[in-house]
């Protein structure tokens, strides 16, 4: 009789966990989808944003970014669904990029120039842009509704807000341009899991601030000071935010301009490694010197450090007619570098960049790789990395030259 009554108890009890776990799982879902519903709601807004990014592992930001920002709702748009600005914070009447659904347009005051991309030769399913807060936030909370992936959700309640968190178990990762992008290449380990926090403000269930968290880099954004549905859309002009004096070019032809370095010398440098130690371009003696330009939070560049590595050894250990340094663009964080460097294990010599550097040697987007002679004249320039093909063409270029 005992026993009869311990299963019963038992099976109770089981019953009730089930019971209480799906009640948990609806009320999530429940708001979520009041979240999502407001989101829905939003037209247009206007706030303060600031952007950040960090190493894998790591909090320490590598570069962070203040923009003011203007987000439009736009259904004509079928790859984001959203047109949007960037401003520079302090003027306002001083626009950086632009995206409206037919084009993404950069301001580049650097060099006096509006770079237009219209997407003609993108061949991809989606288009490579980062969308609005409001837009992005919105897209993941849709895709943990409705999606048959595997996945973990979790909401956890702070005070006045609450964190939503979404982990995506797949070997691919798990990106968000308007809708859901699995990336068939990812730069990481091939262990992939993409993991995206959402802050919640509970006095109007709305995201300020998201984290997205990936093999080969961390994400943030938070947004304050905003206005909702006062703009419209039909009221944005972008072309009176264009200076009269830009040159107006279609992004990504000046790349070409830049082979003219081959078959040039080297512009000299001397620059310092994150201990402070200064490294000379004439005190590199060896046979074939190769520079690559890199950004942590590159994934790209994250995808080339295990062959970089092995390249290494390969050429410079047992063949001493080779030396490669990778020189940091993107960072200024010395304790952040230094991290970056021991966590990866690398082992070549990784350099701080400087302004004219980058000037000088014409960089616009990294990785880029320079293979230069013995007597430091710029053999090839190698743009991008692609596993494999890049590596190919890396060593038959230094095979050449040794």
């Amino acid at each position: 009789m005992k026993s009869l009554q311990m299963a019963f108890i038992k099976t109770l009890v089981g019953s009730l966990i089930l019971i209480n776990s799906c009640k948990v799982a609806d009320n999530k879902n429940d708001f979520l989808r009041k979240v999502l519903g407001n989101l829905e709601q939003i037209k247009s807004a206007t706030y303060s944003s600031k952007i950040s990014a960090s190493a894998p592992g790591d909090t320490t930001a590598f570069r962070t970014y203040y923009w003011y920002k203007k987000e439009y709702a736009n259904p004509a748009d079928k790859f984001i669904g959203s047109s949007f600005a960037w401003f520079q914070p302090a003027d306002t009447t001083k626009m950086y990029l632009y995206y409206d659904g037919l084009a993404e347009v950069y301001i580049e005051s650097d060099i006096k120039t509006i770079s237009i991309d219209s997407f003609q030769t993108n061949t991809l399913p989606f288009r490579p842009i980062t969308p609005p807060f409001f837009n992005y936030t919105g897209s993941i909370i849709k895709y943990a509704l409705e999606t048959q992936d595997s996945i973990s959700t979790d909401l956890k309640y702070f005070g006045d807000s609450l964190l939503f968190r979404l982990v995506i178990y797949a070997d691919k990762q798990v990106e968000f341009h308007g809708k859901p992008v699995y990336n068939e290449n990812p730069y990481g380990t091939g262990r992939e899991v993409s993991r995206y926090d959402i802050w919640i403000s509970k006095s109007d269930y709305l995201p300020y601030r998201y984290r997205r968290s990936m093999s080969h880099q961390t994400s943030w954004e938070s947004c304050k000071n905003v206005e909702f549905n006062k703009a419209k859309i039909e009221d944005f002009i972008p072309s009176k935010y264009f200076p009269p004096d830009y040159n107006i070019t279609v992004r990504g032809r000046q790349i070409t301009a830049k082979i003219d370095l081959e078959g040039k010398t080297a512009p000299d440098w001397i620059l310092k490694d994150f201990d402070n130690n200064p490294i000379a371009l004439k005190d590199l003696k060896s046979k074939v010197l190769m520079i690559q330009f890199t950004g942590i939070g590159c994934g790209p560049c994250h995808a080339s450090i295990p062959f970089l590595k092995q390249l290494v050894i390969d050429y410079k250990y047992k063949l001493k007619d080779f030396e490669f340094i990778s020189i940091e663009t993107w960072s200024k964080n010395i304790d952040g570098i230094k991290k970056y460097y021991n966590s990866n294990g690398l082992n070549y010599k990784f350099l701080l960049s400087t302004e004219e550097i980058t000037k000088d040697y014409q960089v616009r987007g990294v990785p880029v790789f320079y293979i230069l002679d013995e007597n430091r004249v710029i053999w090839k320039i190698i743009w991008g990395y692609g596993k494999g093909t890049t590596d190919k063409e890396i060593k038959d270029a230094i095979d050449e030259l040794i």
